[in-house]
Formats: structure tokens, sequence, C-alpha cells
């Protein structure tokens, strides 16, 4: 059997690191695997192609602003991608986060839906069923057709041009008469709203949880770090964000750690925040903002030594935040954002109402202290059960046989 992946990166970000961790069970269980992803660095490795030059992606992405649809045009990268397709005939191809401006997705789900490749969708976001926007938030114009969207901007990239009713329609007729298609949401919260969409409904879903590397996220008794941040009896809360930003619009909601901050003024606690770009932000005393970890093993450490993870999201599809601190024995809370409170272990972790920062820093409160040893080991070793890679894997190995076996 020959598995393809497609996918908007490959190593990187939370979708990148997921492509390669299927991609490396599978050639350890002897299967042939192929990646195609088309942002980033070119990787010289056997089996992985990148289709699309950056220019040729960030041109598309401009276009799409002018013209207010984002998912067609790349044709020269399409022609590679489909050309690929062909020339290595796999048995499945699945099909994980294909938006970023390196593919034109209607093509190619009709060369897929036309040339019967059976097929597996992963949903990461909801573009692939709004017909637009990675995340629709309250809107439900989605379940009918869209149009005079009311988030034009965040659905599109496009002030001048509302579009959205040509997009929802174009991603219909692309899903529409799809013999082998499995779909696959990467969270519960996630399959019940695909289902609700006339995009992809009929066809049949699945739910499996995105996996981690359990080797590197795990406890680690690692005291140089908290010596080097000059800290001393505080109790650490993390936060840890692909971009830490004040902007009170951002998704992942960087305003509310400053907020939560200013609450626990006089509480022997330090903030540690990861991955903020900007290292001049004036924040409160008690946050520490490290700035960028790409190392994993040293971000598994911070998970390790903090009492506590605290996410803000408005909104998450899934949450490697999540996965990674309980695999490392840390308890999370933070707000409702959709998947994160139905993907976590509940015995090790609470969510309060969205904005609700008096609420947060009660709940923070109570759980810094609940971390020891005991609890520590306990919970990473059931996260560890629950997030392996080698169970995502697994699932979707089974997948594959059983739509090869279909065919």
């Amino acid at each position: 059997m020959k598995i393809l992946q497609v996918n908007n990166v490959y190593k990187r970000g939370s979708t990148g690191k997921i492509v390669h961790d299927i991609h490396t069970f599978l050639k350890q269980s002897g299967i042939k695997s192929i990646v195609c992803y088309g942002r980033g660095q070119i990787e010289k490795e056997a089996n992985v192609y990148k289709t699309s030059s950056e220019i040729l992606a960030k041109f598309n992405a401009l276009r799409s602003r002018i013209i207010g649809l984002q998912y067609n045009g790349s044709i020269v990268a399409t022609k590679k991608l489909i050309n690929i397709i062909k020339m290595e005939n796999p048995d499945v191809v699945h099909l994980q986060c294909i938006n970023g401006y390196f593919v034109n997705i209607y093509k190619l789900m009709e060369y897929l839906k036309k040339n019967k490749i059976p097929t597996v969708l992963t949903l990461h976001a909801e573009f692939m069923y709004t017909g637009s926007c990675g995340h629709a938030y309250e809107c439900e114009k989605w379940k009918t057709g869209c149009g005079n969207c009311p988030q034009l901007w965040i659905a599109t990239k496009s002030y001048w041009f509302d579009r959205t009713n040509i997009a929802w329609w174009k991603m219909k007729n692309a899903f529409e008469g799809f013999e082998h298609l499995q779909i696959v949401a990467v969270s519960r919260w996630l399959e019940d709203r695909a289902k609700k969409s006339p995009i992809i409904k009929g066809y049949s879903t699945s739910v499996i949880h995105n996996g981690l590397d359990t080797s590197v996220f795990k406890p680690i008794k690692h005291l140089e770090i908290i010596k080097k941040l000059g800290i001393k009896n505080e109790k650490i809360i993390l936060h840890v964000t692909p971009s830490f930003t004040l902007n009170e619009d951002d998704i992942k909601g960087g305003h509310y750690i400053v907020k939560l901050a200013n609450k626990l003024i006089g509480e022997n606690i330090k903030i540690i925040v990861v991955g903020g770009r900007d290292l001049s932000l004036e924040l409160p005393d008690n946050i520490i903002n490290i700035g960028r970890v790409n190392n994993q093993n040293e971000l598994a450490q911070y998970y390790s030594i903090a009492h506590l993870t605290v996410l803000t999201s408005k909104r998450e599809t899934y949450s490697m935040v999540c996965a990674e601190s309980l695999c490392c024995g840390t308890p999370v809370v933070g707000f409702y954002a959709g998947a994160p409170e139905t993907i976590t272990i509940k015995e090790y972790s609470e969510f309060v109402e969205y904005g609700d920062v008096e609420k947060l820093s009660t709940v923070a409160l109570r759980w810094i202290s609940v971390k020891n040893e005991a609890i520590s080991n306990n919970l990473s070793e059931i996260a560890q059960e629950k997030y392996s890679r080698n169970k995502m894997g697994m699932e979707y190995f089974k997948i594959y046989k059983e739509l090869n076996q279909k065919k």
C-alpha cells in the first residue's frame, strides 16, 4: 500500500509535525509513504516534494485578496501536485491542512473525485466545510450558503469583494459525488460542527486526535531553566502560543494574559510566555516573555517546570498546547474555546467562559498548588496513552486499509 499526504507545511507548525509523524510511522511500518507540501523551506528528503514556490504562493495570496476567492488560482503548483500524484499512483491520498495559497482546492478535489482515488480528508480547521473561513465563531451562514459575510476580512482577507457565497458553492460542488472519501475531524467538537454543513453532509466522518512525540513531551526534571530565569520559590504559570501579541482581536488572546497577570500581582506567581515575537513589549513584572522556542525538548522542559498551563484562545479546533502540557504532567485551565474542553483530561483541566478573567484567575489560583510528583506522573501516563503519535498512526492506517479495500 502507498499513501500520499498533502499539507500546507512539513515538519513545522502543528500540522507539519503531524504529517511528519504519520510519514515516519508509515515508513517504520513498511508502508510506502510520500509527502507533498506547499510552503516553507525545501526539504532534501526522499519521497518528500515541495510543490509551490514561495513567490507563486505569495502572488496567489495577493490575487485572492483582490478578487475575494482564496482557494482557486495556483495553476502551476496545482498542476505540479497532480502530476506527482499521477507519477506516484498512491492507493490513498490523505489531504491534511491545504490552505496557504499553494493549491487550487477545487481542482485537486475534482481530480481525486474524477479518478476515483480513495481520499482521507482531515479537518484541522473549518474552511473545508464553511467554504471560506477557518473559524466561523458564532456565525451560522455556512449552514445555508454564506454571503454578506459579517467577518469578511477574517474569513477571506479581502476588503473589496464578498464572494463567500460563490466560494461556498464552489466547495460544495467539489465535494459533490465523491465516491471514496473519508472525513476525519481532530476533535469531537469539530466533527459535530462539520456534520451540520450541507457541503459534507452524507459523508462518513470519524474522530482521530492529533498525536505527538511522547518520548519528548514527558515530565522532565530540569532545574537549569528555573535558575536561568531567576525564579526562586514562585509558582509558575505557562502560556504557549504561536504568536504572543497584545492585539485585542488576536484569536490566541494574549491580552488576557496581561489582565490575568494584573489580577495575580502580590501572589507568589510568575507567568512564563513562550511564543512572543516582540521581546520589547511592556509587560507586568510578573510576566517573563522568553520569545520563540523552536526546540521541542526545550519546550517540554518549560511545560515540566510549570505548575499550570493557561489557554486564552477564542477558538481552537484541537489544541496541541493542551495535549503537550498534559503529557508533561501539567494541568490546564483556560477559556471555553470549542475543542480544548472536549479533548483534555477532565480530571486535570478546567475551563471558564471566554473573557472572564476574574473567574480564570480564581480557577488558576485553585489549581496552582495541585501539581506534585505523583499527580504529574499519573497525569502524564494517562495523557501519553491518549495523545500518542503511534496511536494516531495506527488509527489512520486502519482507515487507509479500509478505503483501499473498498476501491
